[in-house]
């Protein structure tokens, strides 16, 4: 491979699932820049870019079995939320995105399932 293939995931060390996302990619010959997403997680404006490019609903972005999410009771609140109130509180705490976040800047992941990492990451050459 002639050209070096770099992703950005967010990610907590101590999540298994992170874990076998980075490595997954690692193994497909992915340059992984790895982001404690306790410690750094996404802000508004990377997440107006990176929610759309996951082609999922905001609320699919929230780690619903989450503490924070529980006793925040954000079940309750979310739909009275709009858009741009979600993503402040996505952005404010990484304990409520659910994990891992990958992006090479054109797509986005949101959590790690081996058949949609192969579709989206494994055929890059």
């Amino acid at each position: 491979m002639s050209k070096s293939k770099s992703i950005k995931v967010f990610q907590y060390p101590a999540c298994s699932t992170c874990r076998s996302a980075l490595k997954w990619l690692k193994e497909h010959g992915w340059e992984v820049e790895a982001i404690h997403i306790m410690e750094q997680p996404p802000t508004v404006e990377e997440l107006r870019t990176l929610i759309p490019q996951s082609g999922l609903d905001i609320k699919k972005w929230f780690n619903v079995s989450g503490e924070v999410y529980k006793e925040m009771q954000l079940k309750d609140k979310l739909p009275q939320l709009n858009d741009e109130e979600k993503m402040e509180l996505l952005a404010s705490n990484g304990k409520l995105i659910k994990r891992p976040v990958a992006t090479d800047g054109k797509q986005v992941t949101v959590g790690f399932k081996p058949e949609l990492y192969e579709g989206n990451w494994g055929n890059e050459s």
